[in-house]
Parts: C-alpha cells; sequence; structure tokens
C-alpha cells in the first residue's frame, strides 16, 4: 500500500495550514488591482493635460507636459508589463498522480510568476510617474528658475530676515504697496527654505522646492514606518508621484513639508506606552515646528493634544503643549520681537482679507465668494470659519479621539471646512486633508499588506522596504510542496 502525504511549508509566521471554509485567495484581485492603477494613472494624464493646456502659469503647463508623459509611461507599465511577463511563461503537463502534482505545482508557479510581473508592472508605474512628474519637472524649472510667486517670496524673506533680523516688510512701506507679493504670509520657521539660495546663490540644490521635497519625503515615510505600513519606501515613492503631491511640489510646495510634519506628529502621538512622557513631547516638538511654519497646522496640534489627553492623560498634554510651544516661541518670537507690527499685518491681516491689497489666493469655494461681496461678506466669511473651528472644538469634547486614525480624519474634516469657508483660499490648499488622507488610508488595520493576503492596495503592500513580496498568489505555490510516497507493507 502507498500513502501519498503531503507537507505544508511554514511561513515566516508559523506552519501555513489552510482552515476548513477558508475561501482560496484568488488572482482576480490582482488584477482587479492592476487595472486601477491603469486607471489612476490615465486620470492622472488627463489632468496633466489639461493644466498644460489652459493654465496661465509657465511653470504650471511646464509640469503639465513633462507630467502627460510620465503619467502616460506609467500607465503602460501598469498594463503591458503583466501581459507581456506571462506570455513568456512555460506551462508543463503531465499524467499519473505525480505528474497531475506536477501539472499543479506548475500552474502554482505560473500564477507566481503572473505575481512578480504584476508587482514589477507596478514598481516600473510609480517608478515611470515619479520621474514624469516630479524628478524631470522639478529638476529642470529649478534650473531654469522657473516657479510660482510664493517661492520667490520665501527667497527674498530670507534675505530680509539674514540683514534686518525680520523676514516682512514694514508697515509703512506695505502701505504704498500696490503689490500683493509684497507680503509674506509665511512663518518664520517657513522661510529658513529660502536660506540656501539666499547665502549660496542661483542653482538646482538650493532651490527651495529641493528642501520642501527631502522634508517631505522623510517626515511622510517616517510617518507611515511609525504607524507600521509595509513598505514605507515604495508608498512615499506613489504618493510623491501621485498630482496631489507632485504637481504643488514642482511648482511651489511650501506645504508639503508641514504636512509630512503633520503626518508624523500625529503618528507618534498615538504611539508609545500610556505613561511614556518621551512621545507626548516628541509629538509637541514636531507639530510645534510645523506649528512655527505655517498657521494650517494649528488645528492638527489642537487635536494632537486632545488625542494625547484621551490616551495618557491631562499631564501628558499638558507637556505635549509646552513642547510645541516652546519650538514655536524660538522659532517665531525673535522675528515677532523685531517687527511685531509687519508680523501681523503680513501673516494675519493678508491672510485674512483685510490688508490694502487683496491675496491672490483666489478660486470659486465658498469663503472667497463670500468675501468677494465686500467688507461685509469679509467678516461674514471669517465668522464662518470661526464657526467651523468652535464646532470641531465641541466634537473634540464630546467625542476625544483616542487613536490616530480617528484624530486624522478629524483634522481632515477640519482642514476641509477651513479651506471652504476662509476668505482668501484655493483649490491648492487642498493638499492638506487629501495628503493626510492618503496617510489615514495607508495606516488602517486593513490597509496595505494587512490581513487577507495581498490588502487592499495591491502588490505594493507587502512587508519590507524594497524586497520580495509575498502574496495571495505566491501562498498558493507555497502551499503545494513535492509531496512524500511512504510504502507500507
Amino acid at each position: 500500500m502507498t500513502l501519498q502525504l503531503t507537507r505544508h511549508r511554514p511561513g515566516p509566521d508559523g506552519p501555513r495550514f489552510r482552515r476548513p471554509g477558508r475561501p482560496r485567495p484568488s488572482a482576480p484581485a490582482g488584477l482587479l488591482r492592476r487595472e486601477w492603477l491603469a486607471v489612476l494613472c490615465g486620470v492622472s494624464a488627463v489632468f496633466a493635460a489639461v493644466t498644460a493646456a489652459v493654465s496661465a502659469h509657465p511653470a504650471q503647463r511646464a509640469w503639465g507636459m513633462f507630467a502627460t508623459g510620465g503619467y502616460c509611461a506609467a500607465c503602460l507599465a501598469a498594463l503591458a508589463v503583466p501581459r507581456l511577463r506571462r506570455a513568456g511563461a512555460v506551462r508543463h503537463r503531465g499524467t499519473g498522480s505525480a505528474a497531475r502534482y506536477r501539472g499543479t505545482g506548475n500552474a502554482a508557479r505560473h500564477q507566481g510568476t503572473g505575481s512578480a510581473a504584476r508587482r514589477r508592472g507596478y514598481r516600473l508605474a510609480v517608478l515611470a510617474a515619479l520621474g514624469g512628474a516630479v524628478v524631470a519637472p522639478l529638476a529642470w524649472m529649478a534650473t531654469a528658475g522657473q516657479a510660482q510667486p510664493e517661492v520667490g517670496v520665501i527667497v527674498r524673506s530670507a534675505a530680509l530676515l539674514l540683514h534686518r533680523g525680520t523676514p516682512y516688510v514694514s508697515a509703512g512701506a506695505l502701505a504704498s504697496a500696490h503689490s500683493a507679493y509684497t507680503y509674506d504670509p509665511y512663518l518664520p520657521a517657513l522661510i529658513v527654505f529660502g536660506m540656501p539660495r539666499a547665502l549660496l546663490g542661483g542653482g538646482p540644490l538650493t532651490d527651495p522646492r529641493v528642501w520642501f521635497a527631502a522634508v517631505f519625503v522623510v517626515t511622510f515615510g517616517a510617518a507611515l514606518a511609525i504607524a507600521g505600513t509595509p513598505r514605507p519606501g515604495w508608498w512615499v515613492a506613489a504618493v510623491t508621484a501621485s498630482p496631489v503631491i507632485a504637481f504643488p511640489l514642482s511648482v511651489g510646495g511650501d506645504d508639503l513639508p508641514v504636512l509630512g510634519l503633520v503626518c508624523l506628529g500625529l503618528a507618534v502621538a498615538a504611539t508609545g506606552p500610556e505613561r511614556s512622557w518621551l512621545h507626548p513631547v516628541a509629538a509637541g516638538l514636531v507639530l510645534g515646528l510645523a506649528a512655527a511654519m505655517k498657521a494650517t497646522a494649528w488645528p492638527a496640534l489642537a487635536v494632537a493634544l486632545v488625542l494625547i489627553g484621551a490616551r495618557q492623560g491631562r499631564r501628558a498634554a499638558a507637556l505635549s503643549g509646552l513642547a510645541a510651544a516652546t519650538v514655536v516661541v524660538t522659532a517665531d518670537g525673535p522675528a515677532f520681537a523685531v517687527a511685531p507690527g509687519a508680523m501681523v499685518a503680513n501673516t494675519i491681516a493678508f491672510p485674512l482679507g483685510l490688508a490694502k491689497v487683496a491675496s491672490p489666493a483666489a478660486s470659486v469655494l465658498p469663503g472667497h465668494l463670500i468675501a468677494a461681496t465686500g467688507a461685509a461678506g469679509r467678516w461674514a466669511a471669517v465668522a464662518l470659519v470661526v464657526i467651523a473651528g468652535v464646532a470641531v472644538g465641541v466634537s473634540l469634547l464630546v467625542s476625544p479621539p483616542k487613536d490616530a486614525q480617528a484624530a486624522g480624519w478629524r483634522v481632515v474634516i477640519g482642514l476641509a471646512l477651513m479651506f471652504l469657508l476662509a476668505p482668501a483660499s484655493r483649490a491648492g490648499y487642498f493638499v492638506y486633508p487629501l495628503g493626510l488622507s492618503a496617510w489615514l488610508l495607508l495606516t488602517r488595520p486593513d490597509g496595505p499588506g494587512g490581513l487577507g493576503g495581498a490588502g487592499w492596495l495591491g502588490p505594493l503592500g507587502r512587508p519590507g522596504w524594497l524586497g520580495r513580496a509575498g502574496g495571495a498568489e505566491q501562498q498558493v505555490a507555497d502551499d503545494l510542496v513535492p509531496p512524500q510516497q511512504l510504502h507500507l507493507p
């Protein structure tokens, strides 16, 4: 009598025994995710082409021309590479029980080949989009000196900070100004990104956008890693290559380091032991730096303090708030001490639409449309922003968030309301809620690489930074190993 025994190969987390009634992972899920990626790349290509055709700004048109090619190449890579790889696969068939097993093993290996091909298609698509939508346009515009006006404002303010001790034009000079770009709505900590150009002169490496990108990549990647997202390096590349990040980064980018610091601060605030003071202080330092750069980080700081208080108590929240206040005072206090009137006129009156010259931030958003009706409309828009802030604050008191997901979505809602109702707002500000939403989706418990094999975002969601990945199709191959035959008398 001959018994054929099939053994299971153990995986890194223990033996892989298939539970009764558990459905076998299916390959079509990966194919659907590949199609989704191709659709996203196609939509991104259309957005870039429309930007190149209709934008009135030279830097935006240049980005659109570069990015259209990059996204089209990414779409082709997502669709064509897996098909070409599968077309070269060879199937073997046999007879008998052992031959039938070999045929099953070959089919499983063929499925593994298809999974590897899909992963290769994903990687090539991400690299093509990143090169065409970020690296190429940013390198060309940094060399040619093309950028949106805010980059020049930051460089000019950095030079003023070096020579006068304040980055702001005086209130007397603003009284006779006729250009909106005479104002500087940015806080002093953000002006530091213009220091390389002010100190070393022109050149691609002294462009503030290069340093905006570096800080965003490091902080966003650290936020993903702290939250436990698998393969954070690839996900940073994928998010950076999307139009949500690639477009503002290539032409301006001043919001991106603040966005990365907000994500990192929330990630740190939601981790660590409940009785530890290290994480609250670290979160306060990170979010304090973001708040010292732009006022758009203040709602995130408030939500993070409530989160820390709900998780670790009022003392931890007080320590975090003290750390944040220390950073803000240290970074922005000297400029305020030198010229308080100029700082208020530039960073408060101008963004609220209360200055002599109207802010160039224009859109069809409700707040701007209300403010455009006159002085009463501007004050009405300000009142709406205050009411929205109070509403979010009440929700924090009634139902305080206790994890990063709850806190992050509360920040997304608060920022979206603020940008919708602000008297001087534009669509570009929505990089904050959109970028933060991407981080929240990637850090969900059932996000990439979560339970269920491949996760819900495809082959990029695998353990490790850049290494080989497993998946549903690979598990089919791993579960089937050559049988052992036992001869019994």
